[in-house]
């Protein structure tokens, strides 16, 4: 393979932005340093802000993970922020790794990490600013390679599948280092995407040919790559040792280092991407996570505890007691046991539990199995515990729901801020989005114009009442979300318009793409779906089955818990 450690050595790199990326280094604790000289040059990739990427664990987990390597280093570069693009532009300065300094050109492997669809089109902004040809049919050998793993990787890797050489389906640790062996080897870029496909998990998008009619009509795969890509994922999280490198104040986190302590969740709600990917849910073991709070006080006494259910981790409460350490952890369940744990948490200032919906009913169609007396009870024990904000999550547009299941909302909060005079009720309200793997990838999205009518009336209603602070999601991005989150690979052409036409759906009408198909229609279980050659570990009928439960359980008035 080519190396590339003086390759573009006369790019322009601007002063300003040289002391700004300097200025973030000192701040960080625990960045790591090494000589590019014979190693394979990775620049891993967040694309959002510094702020957003060194806030996420995957990212970091990753950057320590190729950096484990002795023969392998591996830099950091995110989408500039707002304020600079115009600078970056106006100096003809490409974007550059915050380590070295050195432009993306320089790289042998640009591997970008990406969590949220509507990150999607940033990844192109980098390439543009960077002057790397956009789809992966452009670039040649002496272009870094391009690889994408994180969650939108594992569920539906098709709208960015044009612009990437490989990808990654499935927990990225579980396959990165036998890619990086694999690289290695191969001479040429044919040989590597031969041997990579070969790996379970590896996508190489190139290597598959798709024909459409309305949705997809076929889809080949070509040179002997595999008809089915297996999802990957670490089957014992706490043999693995995933862990955050960096602690910086410029994050969401300030000084912060975070610690995994559950993967995947045991509850599985219908709506829920994560519950299903992550599939099976592991939990740390105790010695492990112990381990982790000593390394992580060697940095920072603050740590934060990362998991989606933490309510069902089995040594949540021994942990909270660690002498010495300032705990924060994420979104709990409505439980007794939730009010417990918010009784460790001193120091805290605020809890969040997310009920989703405002009627029995409809939580019972999304599988939420918490019931309204489970919320109220738990709110009570939180408050009771001196906790001066609590944060509720909700959904609004959910499959089946109505304008009493909106009234729900509104009485569940009033009933709520009746339990006690103190604290603050924080309530986020966001419109629901299908996702891939989940029983409701076949429902379309509700119209935008009811939505944002619910989400008006919550507001509303809850805003003149003391003590209650609403928030809400933009619609409109959340239907891209949905556009990106349903979409196939021609959906990169809608990708390739924003950058001049930033209004998605005027994208989509100059690309030629009618973004209902994606959005807004309920899909037949006959269809094809762009990820179905994904093997995620749970069968299309199985998610079928779930999806008819939920319409069923939207006429039953039976609790199946």
């Amino acid at each position: 393979m080519v190396n590339r450690n003086d390759v573009c050595a006369g790019d322009a790199v601007n002063r300003k932005l040289i002391e700004k990326a300097d200025k973030l280094l000192s701040k960080e604790k625990g960045t790591i340093l090494k000589d590019p000289g014979g190693r394979i040059n990775v620049c891993l990739i967040y694309p959002n802000t510094y702020h957003v990427g060194m806030s996420n664990l995957g990212f970091q987990g990753i950057y320590t993970l190729l950096n484990d390597r002795s023969d392998t280093l591996c830099e950091r570069a995110f989408l500039p922020d707002e304020d600079d693009i115009d600078e970056y532009v106006r100096t003809d300065t490409k974007p550059f790794a915050l380590e070295s300094k050195r432009p993306l050109n320089n790289f042998d492997i640009l591997a970008f990490s990406v969590s949220f669809e509507n990150d999607y089109l940033n990844i192109l902004k980098i390439l543009k600013l960077a002057n790397i040809p956009l789809r992966a049919s452009d670039r040649n050998q002496t272009h870094p390679l391009l690889i994408i793993g994180g969650v939108c990787a594992f569920f539906n890797p098709e709208p960015l599948a044009d612009f990437f050489d490989v990808c990654f389906v499935g927990e990225a640790e579980e396959m990165l280092n036998e890619f990086i062996d694999t690289y290695k080897k191969s001479e040429t870029r044919p040989e590597l995407y031969g041997q990579a496909a070969a790996i379970e998990g590896v996508y190489v998008p190139g290597l598959y040919n798709i024909k459409f009619n309305n949705g997809i009509h076929s889809r080949e795969a070509l040179d002997g790559a595999p008809e089915t890509i297996k999802r990957r994922y670490i089957k014992d999280i706490s043999a693995h040792r995933f862990r955050q490198s960096i602690v910086t104040p410029e994050t969401e986190f300030s000084g912060m280092y975070l610690i995994e302590a559950m993967r995947g969740c045991p509850w599985k709600c219908r709506f829920c991407v994560a519950g299903h990917i992550y599939s099976p849910a592991r939990k740390k073991e105790l010695p492990e996570i112990k381990k982790d709070i000593s390394d992580a006080m060697n940095i920072t006494g603050r740590v934060g505890l990362i998991g989606p259910s933490l309510t069902d981790y089995p040594h949540i409460s021994e942990v909270l007691k660690t002498e010495g350490v300032d705990f924060s952890i994420t979104s709990l369940r409505a439980s007794r046991k939730t009010a417990e744990l918010a009784g460790l948490l001193k120091g805290r200032k605020s809890v969040s539990i997310a009920p989703e919906a405002g009627t029995e009913r409809l939580r019972r169609v999304i599988n939420k199995k918490i019931t309204e007396d489970d919320i109220i009870e738990t709110s009570r024990l939180i408050f009771s515990e001196g906790m001066e904000k609590l944060r509720l999550y909700f959904m609004a547009g959910l499959p089946t729901e109505n304008d009493d299941d909106i009234k729900g909302i509104v009485s569940l909060v009033k009933k709520i801020r009746a339990i006690s005079k103190k604290g603050t009720i924080a309530l986020t309200l966001s419109p629901f989005v299908p996702k891939p793997f989940t029983p409701f990838q076949w429902h379309g999205m509700e119209k935008i114009e009811i939505v944002k009518k619910r989400l008006k009336a919550v507001k509303s209603s809850l805003l003149p009442i003391k003590g209650i602070k609403v928030f809400h999601d933009v619609p409109k991005y959340a239907y891209m979300q949905g556009f990106f989150s349903m979409g196939d690979r021609r959906v990169s052409r809608v990708l390739e318009t924003m950058l001049k036409i930033h209004d998605w759906k005027k994208a989509c009408i100059e690309a030629g793409i009618g973004p209902d198909f994606y959005v807004m229609r309920n899909k037949d279980f006959s269809e094809n779906l762009p990820w179905d050659f994904i093997d995620s570990g749970i069968s299309k009928e199985r998610l079928w089955d779930e999806y008819l439960k939920a319409l069923s359980e939207s006429i039953t008035r039976k609790s199946p818990f």
